[in-house]
């Protein structure tokens, strides 16, 4: 069963870029004693990802932030490389970008999406969501091939 409002989010590790390079985070590590607003897209520099999805993220930011959200991050089953690249090709500063390479998350909150017939693996649902101390308050999944309710101005009307 997909996750939630009111499930609190699993423990998994996603990968992140460091000035050091790659490095393992835990949900912990990104949600505890935090407000979060998290985007997921199926796949960086995808069509309606890149040219739409990710343009409400980066002209929501300060909103959300101006409503006592603390991070502002999208995920996504690219590895890390690609999801750093996306970010310098969409300007994305602040957002930060968490690689689930493997699906690990999207499967664990049953949100992924199997596209091996388009030759994509298995990817995540477009969805955003917004989460309190790793505990889910408000979640928006778009129907397979849909952009219509994940947005950044949609999660803003929410929180």
């Amino acid at each position: 069963m997909p996750i939630k409002v009111g499930d609190k989010l699993p423990t998994t590790t996603f990968r992140v870029m460091t000035a050091e390079g790659p490095k393992p985070k835990t949900t912990d590590e990104i949600f505890k004693g935090k407000k979060v607003a998290l985007f997921a897209v199926p796949g960086a520099f995808t069509g309606t990802c890149h040219k739409q999805h990710m343009p409400t993220i980066v002209q929501s930011l300060a909103a959300l932030k101006a409503k006592g959200v603390d991070t502002i991050a999208v995920t996504a089953v690219n590895d890390i490389s690609v999801l750093d690249a996306w970010k310098k090709a969409t300007n994305a500063e602040g957002v930060e970008f968490l690689a689930d390479g493997n699906a690990e998350f999207a499967n664990a909150i049953d949100l992924s999406l199997d596209l091996t017939k388009a030759g994509m693996g298995v990817r995540s649902r477009r969805y955003s969501m917004l989460v309190d101390d790793g505990v889910v308050k408000n979640v928006n999944v778009d129907e397979p091939g849909k952009f219509e309710v994940s947005s950044g101005d949609a999660l803003l009307k929410q929180t």
